[in-house]
């Protein structure tokens, strides 16, 4: 857990150029989670939240900046899974301007959180997701914008463009800077944990946490991505990254390597553990090839919890392939 205090923003809070600042959020541990503050023309939006327990350090990171509260117009998700989205409703209540940004696939989930909680609650345990995400905070309608394909939002005199991107889940928006150029990429452009840079470069692992992983939908968003010729990808897990080219790459290799091995576990009767092998084989496998030189005990341990989630929403893809 995060050892990082509200008190002293210097210490979770990275300005960035072109008006953006990164946020860890202090989900998990640091630099895992990130939500990001671009602002435009003394005007701002956070892109992604992280859980309830993000918003004290979302609030005081405004406040190091020398935003006032009602200063901030927009609350963006690019999906409404609790790391990116737990805490918007809690971070509402403390914003009387803002709009709440969401896919329409996941606005009513915010609206009304009760499915989201539920769920929470069967995979974690009450205990596990009280401690987690706390009680999700509904937010009203009205406050509600709900996005659609090439939606374009003025953030002071700043333009953000919305891309519909399923792959890693169905209601996911990347949102396109041209401040910057650079996107806002969710889970669709992977995880690339600050842990696991190597010496050429930061280095990516996919996303596919279930339950709705579609690796041809992946591809096609991403193929779509490029084509805006990026210099920058801001990932929620984390932060800004550079060689967006080689990054994109770098994942759909993975993704193809990954769809290749559960093809041919789809019927094993062990099938989650030998996937979880696959998956982690992988991983190390470019890790190494990327020059990395951390014992396998680190990059296991750093690299557990992704070859978990992964493994399910493998899973449940080749669970629906069979229906």
């Amino acid at each position: 857990m995060s050892t990082y205090s509200p008190d002293h923003p210097q210490q979770f809070v990275q300005q960035l150029a072109h008006d953006i600042s990164v946020i860890d959020t202090g989900f998990v541990h640091e630099l895992f989670d990130a939500s990001h503050l671009i602002v435009g023309n003394g005007r701002a939006a956070y892109v992604d939240t992280g859980t309830n327990n993000s918003v004290p350090r979302l609030l005081a990171a405004l406040e190091y900046l020398g935003l006032d509260r009602s200063a901030v117009d927009y609350v963006i998700l690019t999906h409404v899974h609790l790391d990116h989205a737990g805490g918007a409703g809690l971070l509402m209540q403390q914003l009387p301007n803002a709009k709440l940004v969401v896919h329409p696939r996941g606005a009513r989930h915010m609206i009304d959180p009760t499915k989201l909680m539920e769920g929470v609650r069967g995979v974690y345990g009450a205990e596990i997701a009280a401690r987690d995400y706390g009680e999700l905070v509904p937010v009203a309608a009205d406050r509600v914008l709900e996005t659609h394909d090439d939606l374009v939002l003025e953030l002071g005199d700043r333009p953000l463009r919305f891309a519909e991107t399923p792959g890693h889940a169905l209601h996911h928006d990347c949102i396109w800077d041209e401040a910057s150029r650079g996107w806002f990429t969710g889970d669709t452009l992977g995880l690339a944990y600050p842990a696991l840079t190597t010496p050429r470069g930061r280095h990516v692992i996919p996303a596919t946490a279930p339950v709705q992983f579609d690796p041809p939908a992946l591809r096609a968003s991403i193929e779509r991505m490029l084509r805006a010729q990026p210099q920058v990808l801001y990932l929620t897990h984390y932060g800004a990254v550079g060689n967006p080219e080689n990054i994109a790459q770098q994942l759909l290799s993975q993704v193809d390597a990954m769809v290749e091995a559960a093809l041919e576990l789809a019927a094993a009767p062990d099938r989650h553990a030998r996937l979880k092998a696959a998956f982690q084989d992988i991983y190390m496998t470019e890790l190494r090839r990327c020059g990395s030189t951390d014992s396998d005990e680190k990059l296991h341990a750093l690299l557990a919890t992704d070859v978990e989630l992964n493994a399910q929403g493998v899973g449940v893809w080749l669970d629906k392939a069979k229906r």
